[in-house]
């Protein structure tokens, strides 16, 4: 499916891009009068890899954003088409800290910075690709992991695919 792959290297450009992902960290940190976080185009991961085997395997930096697709529905509305229909799509933030004080902070402007940047690029994103604007985020419990303490967050989305 390679429609697939191509619409999570869309939204992992768009969140690596300029205007993307870390402008909008530093706006929230700034605004928050937190510390900034700081994300390079390496901690944006095109991969649904669950934090102990990505800690083990490629020993994640923190914070971190993985992005991938959970689900693709070809509904086949354009029969010209070889997809037309949606993907549900994720952008799972992970933070770690070794104190628990800092971990909703750094959850919050993290996730603060994702929808951010999802608001401020509604529409048509190209290639057949188009954003409406909704989503939806679910907030993990902290974990023992990372540098001792781990919290994840997910936002996930539809896009409408006609390729």
């Amino acid at each position: 499916m390679s429609q697939i792959s191509t619409v999570v290297g869309i939204v992992a450009d768009l969140l690596r891009g300029a205007g993307g992902l870390q402008a909008r960290l530093n706006d929230t940190a700034e605004a928050e009068a937190l510390p900034p976080l700081n994300i390079s185009a390496g901690q944006v991961v095109t991969q649904n890899l669950p934090p102990d085997l990505a800690e083990r395997s490629a020993g994640s930096k923190y914070p971190c954003v993985h992005v991938y697709c959970e689900k693709a529905v070809n509904q086949m509305r354009e029969k010209s088409r070889t997809f037309s229909g949606h993907a549900a799509m994720a952008i799972e933030a992970r933070v770690s800290s070794d104190r628990l004080e800092s971990l909703d902070a750094q959850i919050t402007v993290l996730v603060d910075a994702v929808t951010s940047t999802l608001d401020q690029n509604r529409g048509d994103w190209g290639a057949g690709v188009f954003y409406g604007g909704t989503y939806e985020v679910g907030f993990a419990p902290v974990k023992h992991g990372g540098k001792n303490f781990m919290q994840t967050a997910t936002v996930t989305f539809n896009l409408e695919i006609s390729r």
